[in-house]
């Protein structure tokens, strides 16, 4: 009987494991953020000079998506598009915006910044 218990238990775990993961990549919640992460709209307030490409590793979900987005789009003229699938997040600006600032802002998240194009 306590063998069974013990069988009955580890296939619970695996199983919610396996749920978990699947949702994870599939761009459900993780990340600790449970999913209820709300995404900042951002337009440019002036005429667009301009836009960066940046690629980003370690962004596995939407979550991560909206993270850096809301990240970026706190610069001061600047708003962005992020793909957590594409790895990528294109920075519009209206006013310069150094490469180093866009990777401090993105890798204080946790996140890390391969090239900026």
């Amino acid at each position: 009987m306590t063998d069974f218990i013990i069988v009955a238990l580890l296939v619970t775990v695996v199983l919610v494991a396996v749920i978990r993961t699947r949702k994870h990549f599939r761009g459900g919640g993780c990340c600790g953020s449970g999913g209820n992460t709300i995404r900042d709209q951002k337009t440019l307030s002036g005429p667009k000079l301009g836009e960066k490409i940046m690629t980003i590793e370690g962004m596995h979900c939407e979550n991560c998506e909206i993270r850096v987005a809301n990240a970026l789009n706190r610069l001061e003229q600047a708003a962005c598009k992020v793909s957590w699938k594409k790895k990528t997040a294109v920075v519009s600006y209206s006013a310069e915006i150094s490469d180093e600032l866009l990777k401090q802002t993105v890798e204080k998240l946790g996140y890390q910044v391969t090239g900026i194009r």
